[in-house]
């Protein structure tokens, strides 16, 4: 073997070294744009995805700030820690499992990687078979409520974290700390957007 050659196939052998490492980079970060910037205290990692996905499709960014731009999911999942009994909170585990598993049965894939069309189509299912509410009479529940499903929890505490976030009600909505007289009479082009209190 001539020193050419020797050179050459050392200098090939380096950019595969170099080459392999930086294509593993290049996967990997494109890998990790599905990951979570935060940790989640009450769901899994692979679940906290399905929920940041789930509230996005439940509340997309359009004129307005969607809810993964105000870290709403950050908030479900906090609702879920802190603000569920444990009976509730293992029924939304157990939801979630099963919403997880109902999405790799029906399309082949978890939720975070579905088409928006197919997202779409997931929630909606899940909004039909779903638990609700009972009806109230002046503000107390008829009835014994039975533990809300994964999916009406999501949404519940996905619309409870949007709305009442500072972003939501200064900016988006007519926010008016010191509301004026009284009008019942004000015509509604004359309002606008909802008021917040």
């Amino acid at each position: 073997m001539d020193r050419r050659s020797a050179l050459e196939n050392t200098g090939l052998l380096a950019g595969i070294s170099l080459l392999g490492g930086a294509l593993s980079t290049l996967v990997q970060s494109c890998q990790s744009q599905d990951r979570l910037t935060w940790v989640p205290l009450f769901f899994s990692p692979k679940q906290a995805e399905t929920v940041s996905a789930m509230t996005e499709v439940i509340l997309p960014k359009t004129e307005s700030p969607g809810a993964l731009d105000l870290n709403v999911d950050v908030f479900v999942d906090l609702m879920c820690k802190k603000h569920l009994s444990e009976s509730d909170q293992v029924h939304v585990m157990n939801g979630c499992e099963a919403f997880i598993q109902n999405c790799r049965d029906s399309y082949g894939k978890d939720f975070p990687r579905l088409n928006q069309e197919q997202k779409a189509e997931a929630i909606r299912q899940a909004g039909e078979t779903a638990n609700t509410f009972n009806p109230a009479v002046w503000g107390s529940p008829l009835g014994e409520q039975e533990p809300l499903d994964f999916y009406r929890r999501v949404k519940q505490f996905t619309l409870i974290g949007y709305f009442t976030s500072e972003e939501i009600g200064k900016n988006v909505l007519n926010y008016d700390p010191i509301p004026g007289e009284y009008n019942p009479c004000m015509p509604v082009e004359d309002v606008g957007n909802a008021w917040t209190i």
